[in-house]
């Protein structure tokens, strides 16, 4: 198994990725805390510093990218600071940002985070501001969306379907994306937040162990809940594998064959911090299904991927050299 991981990491750096989705920017505020405000009982923070990572559908870009993949990123941002960054930031790591379509009527979707700590107290989150627009798109913006998409899928290796219920991944565009992809046999991956049961006829399916659980209308409570959901999943959709992530449980793998796969954590006693590391687990598992890898071994190296990223603080990205190491040291 060693060898022929290490195999898939070497060719995933060869495969074309295209991922469409609710392109995030997560902005980070941080400041030190000064004093208690007189006008109300609040704090005064003094800014610090301001950063901009890319979330949802961006952190899948761009962990894409940083396994060296060729992604093409596909979405909708607005004309302002946080899209005009994302974009810079993921063209930096390579990412084709051209089919990132700008909508003058809506923001970027942002996730303002304000954090404060001072230099005897721990760094925490105070607050956050989400700002987005809840309408649909306009039919002028998903026709560009989808005609972006219609020009460049015949040439993709792999898809993925980033929903995290922005309207973005609309209706219309998963039905052609499901169906242009079982047409050209070309691996297809959905990890949706709220929406996964309208993806009926698609090959994979990626959900946690919550998301999971209010799909099938139960609560997932044990090892025959947990096979009653994935069951279900896989049958009602007509998909070709489910992966379900458990958390310190590690993944559990369901084919349509009726092979059902338990996977353990690779690093449990290390876990940090699992912000993001779904969109890695997602990104790693198209790259190499894409790569040709079997579903068993496509989640195994995604495992392995989400292993590295939560010992990192905050959303993380890992690369095909840390991915090498930490295969190199399970197998010692």
């Amino acid at each position: 198994m060693k060898q022929s991981l290490l195999n898939i990491v070497k060719k995933i750096q060869e495969c074309d990725i295209m991922v469409i989705g609710d392109i995030v920017a997560d902005v980070y505020l941080e400041g030190k805390i000064s004093r208690i405000s007189r006008e109300a009982p609040v704090l005064i923070l003094e800014h610090s510093e301001e950063r901009v990572v890319p979330g949802g559908a961006a952190n899948v870009v761009h962990n894409t990218a940083a396994l060296r993949g060729k992604v093409l990123a596909v979405g909708v941002i607005g004309t302002d600071y946080a899209g005009q960054e994302l974009t810079r930031i993921l063209s930096d790591k390579d990412a084709n940002t051209a089919g990132l379509i700008i909508d003058t009527s809506r923001p970027t979707i942002t996730k303002t985070r304000i954090m404060a700590g001072g230099q005897a107290t721990v760094r925490q989150q105070i607050v956050r501001i989400d700002k987005e627009k809840k309408e649909a798109l306009s039919v002028q913006i998903e026709k560009d969306v989808k005609s972006y998409i219609a020009a460049h899928i015949a040439d993709m290796h792999g898809v993925v379907l980033s929903d995290y219920g922005s309207h973005t991944v609309t209706s219309d565009i998963l039905r052609y994306v499901i169906q242009t992809c079982r047409e050209k046999d070309i691996p297809c991956i959905v990890d949706s937040r709220y929406n996964i049961m309208e993806y009926s006829g698609i090959a994979v399916v990626k959900q946690n162990e919550s998301e999971a659980a209010a799909a099938v209308g139960y609560e997932i409570m044990d090892e025959v809940t947990l096979l009653s959901a994935g069951k279900t999943i896989l049958e009602n959709l007509d998909a070709k594998a489910v992966l379900i992530s458990r958390g310190p449980d590690g993944m559990t793998l369901f084919e349509k064959t009726g092979i059902v796969t338990h996977i353990p954590v690779t690093n449990k006693s290390e876990v940090y911090d699992v912000t993001g590391a779904g969109d890695t687990v997602v990104a790693t598992m198209i790259l190499a299904l894409a790569a040709g890898a079997s579903y068993e071994d496509a989640a195994r190296l995604s495992n392995f991927a989400a292993g590295i990223v939560v010992k990192k603080p905050g959303t993380a990205t890992t690369t095909p050299e840390e991915l090498r190491q930490a295969i190199g040291e399970h197998f010692e």
